[in-house]
């Protein structure tokens, strides 16, 4: 299952618009082929949408779930998530009134829906509740499988958590396709399976078989094709991330572009961590990468970075310091275009 044109697509996304819980919601904007007819939001309705998150697409902003009716959605997508996982009543009440009016939900929160005893059922014919993570049947422990694959296997780390990681892998994506290069792109987190359709959603997988499931998703998407791009999750330098580990063992990556935010020094919210020197990063992802000659050898050959901070002349100039850093290239996929990426990624 996943978001397709032929959806009308309401986002619940209240707080989420320049708040920062809404980082689901906004990938769908940007990037879902669906049929976006209403963002909603308490906070920024009335205003515009590209005004306020600079993505080029004119969608209205509704303060609640009935203002959206009107424009006749079909699909509610659960564009944020709040602290703790589930909705607060007030928007749990939204919810209940867009399945009321006939609308199937997308849910991208760890707390499942279907069958959720506060919420109005039986459904209606044709509607449906799509609760994005969950563990995929059958899975094994890793095995190194991909290693086998003969076609490029990219992975995007991270210095951070919530950096811009699948926003690189697809933008690289996008313009792969555009030049004609058969490239999969591999979802791990619930908005890029909402957009992609196939993938895991890797942080509702038992972590035994955290790596194995990795490695299945890979495996399927390989058929006939020029390039895989996975989606990179936590980071090795964050104290709480657990799946960076199991995307390395899992993808077996032949290729690694390294994604940072503009001036970050230390973890978000954990001062106490600092993120090392980027020429340390790239160095230790390597050496993970590799680990002993159980894993592909790998190299970052990209550095991305999520510039959005900074205005254009300032983006351009740590552009060009961290290519003198580490002697790789670098770009912002978003302001300026992957190509550099890609290029990095096909390059003999």
């Amino acid at each position: 299952m996943r978001i397709t044109a032929n959806h009308r697509v309401a986002i619940l996304q209240h707080q989420g618009i320049v708040g920062s819980i809404g980082k689901t919601g906004l990938t769908l904007l940007r990037y879902s082929e669906g049929n976006m007819v209403a963002v909603i939001d308490g906070e920024s309705a009335g205003q515009s949408l590209r005004e306020l998150t600079g993505i080029a697409r004119d969608v209205p902003i509704v303060a609640s779930v009935d203002a959206a009716l009107a424009l006749n959605p079909d699909v509610l997508a659960i564009g944020i998530a709040p602290p703790g996982g589930a909705l607060p009543p007030e928007w749990f009440e939204e919810l209940r009134r867009a399945i009321s009016a006939g609308l199937s939900i997308v849910n991208g929160l760890h707390t499942p829906l279907n069958h959720h005893p506060d919420l109005p059922f039986p459904l209606r014919e044709g509607q449906w509740i799509w609760d994005v993570r969950q563990e995929p049947p059958g899975l094994k422990i890793g095995s190194a499988q991909a290693r086998q694959l003969a076609c490029p296997r990219v992975l995007t780390v991270g210095t951070d958590m919530a950096i811009g990681k699948m926003s690189t892998c697809l933008e690289i994506h996008r313009l792969a396709q555009q030049r004609g290069v058969q490239s999969q792109f591999v979802a791990t987190g619930q908005a890029g399976l909402m957009i992609a359709g196939s993938g895991v959603a890797l942080d509702a997988v038992r972590v035994d078989f955290a790596a194995g499931a990795v490695e299945q998703a890979v495996m399927q998407c390989a058929t006939d094709c020029d390039l895989i791009l996975v989606e990179g999750q936590g980071s090795l330098f964050h104290p709480g991330s657990t799946a960076t580990l199991p995307l390395l063992r899992g993808s077996q990556p032949t290729h690694l572009v390294l994604v940072h935010r503009a001036g970050q020094t230390h973890i978000k919210n954990h001062p106490h961590v600092p993120i090392p020197p980027l020429s340390e990063a790239i160095a230790l992802y390597e050496q993970v990468a590799s680990a002993a000659g159980a894993l592909t050898p790998s190299q970052v050959v990209a550095v991305a970075l999520n510039s959005r901070d900074l205005d254009e002349a300032a983006s351009r100039e740590a552009i060009e310091q961290i290519e003198t850093e580490t002697g790789l290239p670098c770009t912002d996929p978003i302001r300026f275009g992957p190509e550099k990426l890609l290029d990095a990624i096909l390059a003999p």
